[in-house]
């Protein structure tokens, strides 16, 4: 038997007057045992000292999740990611120094 409350549907409003898009090429993480740090942003290859090539990680947000929201994150991405391979074929991750459009520091 069910209750009404099990049969009840809630409404979701999405807020997006807030938002704010960036692109981001790559992104690092780190973990402390509560949380775990999602920072997003854009390598990008530059000259050092000497004209020595150096790449920069040039930070443009910054997400701070519990472990539980990471793990929707993994998951829902997971799904996200297998349907757009099987309409379009498995994505190629290309490597630096391993040719593609991934950033060059030298020629």
């Amino acid at each position: 038997m069910t209750t009404p409350d099990q049969n009840r549907q809630i409404q979701l409003r999405i807020d997006e007057s807030k938002m704010h898009n960036t692109y981001a090429n790559t992104i690092r993480t780190s973990s402390t045992q509560d949380e775990v740090v999602l920072d997003f942003g854009m390598n990008l290859p530059i000259q050092g000292n000497n004209n020595e090539p150096v790449l920069l990680f040039s930070v443009g947000s910054r997400v701070i999740m519990n472990w539980a929201g990471a793990k929707r994150l993994a998951i829902s991405l997971g799904q996200v990611i297998r349907g757009f391979e099987e309409r379009n074929g498995e994505i190629q991750l290309n490597r630096p120094g391993q040719g593609g459009d991934a950033p060059r520091l030298a020629d």
